[in-house]
């Protein structure tokens, strides 16, 4: 299949992970890009991400920390077994992103950030 850049590509897991390297994920909030025709000569033309959708300030502060403890865990220590059924893992520098954004944006009744890295 041809991608943005002309160039011929196959649907490989290598070529999903450039799609969602190479997305501007700051261009919407809260990261819900469509990651169509994305840049890069490497790029699958048509890919889709799977969202983590919490509260800014949760009902159950302990339970959402946790929760982002789990997909913290999964961004790092995870790769490989999503590769093992057949996930695309985010790239590096899309889930540091998103942990900076859990920092600054989820936070208990009194401010307090629920995640921190």
């Amino acid at each position: 299949m041809l991608n943005k850049d002309g160039k011929t590509v196959a649907p490989e897991m290598g070529a999903f992970q450039a799609a969602a390297a190479n997305a501007d994920w700051n261009s919407v909030p809260g990261y819900g890009l469509i990651l169509d025709n994305q840049p890069g000569a490497e790029s699958w033309p048509m890919t889709a991400a799977t969202f983590i959708l919490i509260h800014k300030q949760p009902q159950d502060p302990a339970a959402a920390a946790e929760a982002l403890k789990f997909f913290a865990w999964a961004y790092s220590k995870g790769t490989k077994m999503a590769e093992d059924l057949d996930y695309v893992p985010m790239p590096a520098a899309v889930a540091a992103s998103v942990e900076k954004v859990w920092t600054a944006q989820i936070k208990d009744a009194s401010g307090k950030p629920l995640y921190s890295h």
